[in-house]
């Protein structure tokens, strides 16, 4: 929608993204929320064992340590899966191509690479509920 959750970078509804772009986003804020959360769950628990109040920059400095000890692949799905979800909420109509295309160029004697296609939310995908969006598979086969 555009809205940019958890610091992530800020898409264009109107324009799109590539859907590799949009996993990448999708997975980076996961990675910021897991890290903000055990921030949280940490500095929570070391002011009760401390008997002191929660300090807030302490939250930030455990997310930022966190964040960047935490692996690209510790949370969320895989492409391929994030590719197969895709896939089901473009058959629902959430989705659609905005027409833009960017070509790939690879290294030279290579032949080209498929073109990245920019898609951005429908109408429909505003309607649909956070149950559907949780479980595309069950909103479009029942």
């Amino acid at each position: 929608m555009g809205n940019s959750p958890g610091g992530s970078a800020q898409i264009d509804p109107a324009v799109g993204a590539p859907q590799a772009v949009i996993f990448k986003e999708y997975k980076l804020a996961l990675l910021r929320a897991t890290a903000m959360d055990r921030a949280i769950r940490t500095e929570e628990r070391m002011a009760r064992k401390e008997k002191r109040r929660i300090e807030p920059d302490n939250i930030t400095e455990l997310a930022n340590l966190y964040l960047s000890r935490m692996p690209y692949k510790a949370n969320g799905c895989r492409y391929h899966s994030f590719v197969v979800y895709f896939s089901n909420i473009q058959k629902l109509g959430w989705v659609e191509p905005t027409g833009q295309i960017e070509f790939s160029e690879f290294q030279a004697n290579y032949a080209p690479g498929p073109p990245r296609k920019y898609f951005r939310l429908t109408e429909a995908s505003n309607k649909a509920s956070l149950r559907e969006w949780g479980n595309p598979h069950r909103a479009l086969y029942g």
